[in-house]
């Protein structure tokens, strides 16, 4: 990476909210981040409620003007799984390709992966992904995004270079 990045952790969880369950999904995100030398800058751990989600979204987006913000947990089908809605309720453009990508590499490893409704936009200059809530699925998505993720907030922030294609 060119320069150090800053990104924002939000780990969505009832149970984990309330101090039921360690937040081992953030830490791997925490993890694959500061290995690639991404400054974590803001960390929370917050319930599934659509309003929350939001509002820690565009504060950290917008106040904080974080490059990244990653997301885990929230991204299924239980009712209360509200985190793409509120991501999509609060993105100006959705970067399809990103959830495109890791739905189809984690349906190589499990038929489950069907499921994820796990979304990626921008919001100004901030990248935003949804990933799931299991530390291995955490990994395998994040393997997947990991060699356009500097790119992708290079472009956002306005310093990328062409795409790398070859001149014709």
């Amino acid at each position: 990476m060119k320069e150090m990045f800053t990104a924002g952790i939000l780990t969505i969880s009832d149970k984990g909210a309330v101090g039921e369950r360690q937040d081992r999904s953030g830490d791997v995100i925490r993890e694959i981040l500061s290995g690639m030398g991404i400054h974590i800058v803001n960390y929370d751990i917050i319930p599934d409620e659509k309003e929350l989600i939001v509002e820690k979204l565009v504060k950290w987006a917008d106040e904080d003007a974080l490059d990244m913000l990653i997301t885990t947990g929230g991204t299924g089908l239980t009712p209360r799984d509200v985190t793409p809605e509120a991501t999509l309720a609060v993105v100006d453009r959705i970067v399809p390709g990103f959830a495109e990508a890791m739905r189809v590499e984690s349906l190589k490893k499990t038929p489950m992966a069907l499921l994820s409704r796990a979304v990626v936009g921008t919001r100004g200059k901030c990248l935003i992904i949804n990933l799931p809530g299991s530390p291995r699925a955490v990994r395998e998505c994040l393997e997947v995004i990991l060699p356009v993720l500097p790119h992708a907030v290079e472009t956002l922030k306005g310093q990328a270079g062409d795409c790398g294609t070859a001149e014709t």
